[in-house]
């Protein structure tokens, strides 16, 4: 396993690099980042992870500050899945330009969590951009967990590259809480609270299939949840898989929702 630290070092250890798949992630890796990782591993013929807790895509600076970082486990762990090379950059070598054109959403992309965390996308779209620029691999690989981040990027980053963004299935643990690096702020009281929502959205999604009142139903949940678990939510819509355009029916759908246990956000989608 090659660390790179520096562009350089990333030109230098690529330039006979075929066939790479790249596993963009801000470290704190778990089971998720394991998967793509391995998938990565039998679509490519080399393998490179990014850690790179990435400042603009944070529209709250606590937030940022806190986010979980555990350099020496993830090391460890990226080094038993034997990949090929780790790119831990500073800022200073991703922002190492101004762009010519600033990042701007759609009006239509404006929803879910566009709508929520201000400037959000526009950092995780131009961090992307950013470090396709700089490893130009073949495939990229990114969960469904963050669904709308997974659409935004691949379409952003399909018209610009030659790259491919490939989906990968959310990871769950046993109880059906989708794996986030943002679980570890929790205290165990929160994670089984976490997971029985997760439980209870699983069958909501099932129950949805069977009836036309997606709109009342949707509202029913959202109060029921809140009043259940004392939880703060920023939304809970079904919408359309391919362009995340509200849908009044589940089929090629999906449930979103973002929410908060005390101050620590989750999401997730069904």
């Amino acid at each position: 396993m090659k660390i790179l630290i520096k562009n350089k070092d990333i030109n230098e250890a690529l330039k006979k690099v075929s066939n790479l798949g790249f596993v963009p992630t801000m470290g704190s890796l778990h089971k998720g980042h394991e998967y793509l990782i391995k998938q990565s591993k039998k679509r490519c013929k080399r393998t490179l992870v990014s850690i790179f807790v990435n400042p603009t895509q944070f529209n709250n600076k606590k937030d940022y500050l806190s986010y979980p970082k555990n350099l020496k486990k993830d090391l460890n762990i990226l080094k038993k899945l034997k990949v090929n090379f780790v790119y831990i950059p500073d800022k200073k070598d991703i922002y190492s330009f101004k762009r010519k054109k600033i990042i701007v959403l759609k009006k239509e992309n404006k929803v879910l969590c566009a709508k929520f965390r201000k400037g959000h996308f526009e950092g995780v779209i131009d961090v992307m951009d950013r470090l396709t620029n700089i490893i130009r691999p073949n495939k990229i690989f990114m969960g469904e967990k963050d669904y709308q981040q997974l659409l935004l990027v691949k379409k952003f980053i399909e018209r610009k590259y030659k790259t491919k963004v490939i989906s990968c299935k959310t990871v769950r643990n046993k109880n059906r809480l989708a794996l986030s690096s943002r679980n570890q702020l929790l205290n165990k009281k929160d994670l089984i609270k976490a997971s029985k929502i997760a439980k209870e959205l699983i069958q909501f999604k099932k129950f949805l299939r069977k009836n036309k009142k997606t709109k009342y139903l949707l509202q029913k949940k959202l109060t029921s949840l809140k009043k259940n678990f004392g939880i703060r939510i920023d939304y809970l819509e079904v919408r359309k898989k391919n362009n995340l355009k509200s849908s009044s029916i589940i089929k090629n759908s999906r449930v979103f929702i973002a929410y908060y246990i005390n101050k620590v956000r989750l999401i997730d989608n069904f």
